[in-house]
């Protein structure tokens, strides 16, 4: 899946749901650093697209960077601002657990 996306991408078909549907495919492949990338350039090119900082604060957390932890909350509390004006209930209690963990975490 990720060649064929990868693909499309280097043909020019440059999209916030690619970039979404590519750093979906890095996360599941473990490649973190690669998924935090797309899914950087997903929300770039949609900052309302509340699934993308979801997943992106996902692979920032992952990644093991020294500062992943405040990237990853940075992108949740983007995420749920964003699914909060839209009404995406569902992500918005999602990234409000992951906050929640997030903060036991660091206590």
């Amino acid at each position: 899946m990720r060649e064929g996306l990868e693909k499309l991408l280097t043909k020019g078909q440059d999209s916030a749901v690619l970039r979404f549907g590519l750093g979906q495919a890095c996360l599941k492949e473990e490649d973190y650093a690669a998924a935090a990338l797309h899914l950087a350039q997903a929300v770039a090119q949609n900052p309302q697209y509340s699934a993308a900082w979801k997943l992106l604060g996902k692979a920032q957390l992952e990644s093991g960077v020294p500062d992943a932890r405040m990237q990853a909350q940075a992108s949740w509390q983007q995420g749920l601002q964003v699914a909060g004006q839209q009404g995406d209930t569902q992500t918005v209690k999602e990234l409000t657990v992951f906050l929640k963990r997030l903060q036991k975490a660091a206590e």
